[in-house]
């Protein structure tokens, strides 16, 4: 992201923090500097931007708004982030093909960046941009989700298990 910001929000102290590079396809978790860990992931495949309907990624600083799914077993299904009590199976996609699916946890992002990534036709709460589990089948390393970052199931449990609400994240390419 040309003139963009990387010492933003939750850089400069010891807060851990998460930096998504859609150019690589990946998540990082930071302590302040210090790489932690790093996953594999998939943004939308309409690439990055912030309008509301657009099937993009939006970019800049975000917060975690809200964690959803602790404790919920391992491939959960939620629709509007509640859990259905199903979990993924092969017969459940037969059975829903043309469902998006978002499993065993939601990490609920909004942006902080008035006017970019918050609030208006821009705003990345309003539009439901989570960081969720996705099926095994679903590609990651390229960009194919409807404007989330989809993760394995056992990774988007993990970075869960370490990252409480109010981290920051920021989506750059």
């Amino acid at each position: 992201m040309t003139g963009r910001r990387r010492s933003g929000p939750g850089v400069e102290d010891a807060a851990r923090w998460i930096h998504i590079k859609l150019g690589t396809q990946r998540l990082h978790l930071y302590q302040a500097s210090r790489l932690l860990s790093s996953y594999l992931v998939s943004s939308g495949r309409n690439g990055m931007g912030e309008q509301m309907g657009s099937g993009c990624t939006p970019r800049g600083w975000h917060v975690i708004r809200a964690r959803i799914g602790a404790n919920q077993p391992l491939g959960a299904v939620f629709v509007g982030r509640r859990p259905t009590g199903e979990i993924y199976s092969q017969a459940l996609a037969n059975r829903y093909p043309g469902r998006d699916w978002i499993l065993s946890r939601i990490l609920w992002l909004s942006g902080l960046e008035r006017g970019f990534n918050r609030l208006g036709a821009v705003d990345t709460m309003r539009r439901f941009i989570y960081i969720h589990g996705a099926p095994a089948y679903v590609p990651l390393g390229l960009p194919a989700s409807k404007g989330c970052i989809r993760m394995r199931n056992a990774d988007v449990v993990e970075l869960f298990e370490v990252i409480p609400a109010q981290t920051r994240v920021l989506i750059e390419h």
